[in-house]
């Protein structure tokens, strides 16, 4: 843990908002930060970590959903997959 450098919106170059912050949360995960099994922070609260919107957020989420990294029981919110 502690090896997943911080988020730096403005170094992520000219790629969209919400798959610098997936490719971030997909690297705490790889890095350990967030272990398998565990709850991801609502969407609000990784908007607010993030500085970005809700609605990117939203989108993260959904993109590391196809990539099999994370999934969502609604209402009790999005979980790292077990590998």
């Amino acid at each position: 843990m502690g090896d997943v450098p911080l988020f730096d919106l403005v170094a992520g170059g000219p790629i969209y908002v919400y798959m610098q912050v997936a490719d971030h949360v997909a690297a705490r995960i790889e890095g350990g930060d967030l272990r398998s099994g565990s709850r991801l922070p609502s969407e609000y609260r990784l908007a607010r970590e993030y500085g970005v919107s809700c609605g990117s957020v939203r989108q993260a989420v959904r993109l590391l959903r196809d990539r099999g990294l994370v999934f969502t029981v609604r209402p009790k919110g999005t979980f790292v997959e077990t590998f």
